[in-house]
């Protein structure tokens, strides 16, 4: 019996295509980034409420139809800025998190680290804050997700210092409720700048006391 192989070779004109298509995915990426750039700059300029899509597209030469091509709002690029900041805090903490160390070093660091890039961020920038109020009142769910991709990190080290005997026993969801909360002046964008007049713990201070209370006690005899 006589066999047949066929072969199936990408023809120069399919490879052409592919390589375009790759291309264009890449210059839309690139797109994308440089309308958060500057929708950031506008924001930090003179403000979100101020900032119009026709101000971005004028800007970038381009018309306001074309920003909408890669954004259906500026509520979305306003998400968009604020995803970036939301992810470089993420990605810090969880760097933290996995680091092998006791968990009241790692969860110290994650909370300083969280108050040092919002502070930085944040404090004393009215027309960032007010970036921050825009999301609140209009891409709540995006910020509840980042609540809690923030909250499955610290989950994470409570659960992992119980193990060790590191913190007293304890439900480590619970616990990371507590956390955040008792640690929200020092969290909360807005919350950072409108409580720095409001005598009250340091945010070091602050932390000490989180990990005293989850501290293991030694057991009676």
């Amino acid at each position: 019996m006589t066999k047949f192989v066929i072969r199936i070779n990408s023809s120069p004109h399919s490879l052409k295509y592919k390589q375009a298509g790759a291309a264009v995915s890449h210059s839309e990426r690139d797109t994308k980034q440089i309308i958060v750039d500057t929708a950031e700059r506008f924001f930090r300029d003179i403000g979100y409420q101020k900032t119009t899509v026709a101000d971005i597209a004028k800007s970038l030469r381009m018309s306001p139809a074309n920003v909408y091509r890669f954004f259906d709002s500026k509520k979305s690029i306003n998400e968009a800025v604020l995803e970036r900041y939301k992810r470089e805090q993420e990605e810090a903490i969880a760097t933290i998190a996995v680091e092998d160390r006791p968990a009241p070093e790692r969860l110290r660091d994650i909370l300083a680290t969280s108050f040092r890039l919002n502070a930085a961020r944040f404090a004393g920038h009215a027309r960032m804050q007010e970036m921050v109020c825009a999301a609140m009142e209009e891409s709540w769910d995006a910020i509840l997700a980042h609540i809690e991709r923030f909250d499955v990190v610290l989950r994470q080290v409570v659960a992992d210092g119980i193990a060790r005997g590191e913190f007293r026993p304890m439900e480590p969801a619970h616990a990371t409720g507590c956390i955040r909360t008792a640690m929200i002046r020092f969290m909360h964008p807005l919350l950072i700048t409108q409580c720095e007049c409001i005598p009250g713990p340091s945010p070091d201070e602050m932390i000490t006391f989180v990990l005293s209370a989850l501290e293991a006690r030694p057991q009676p005899n």
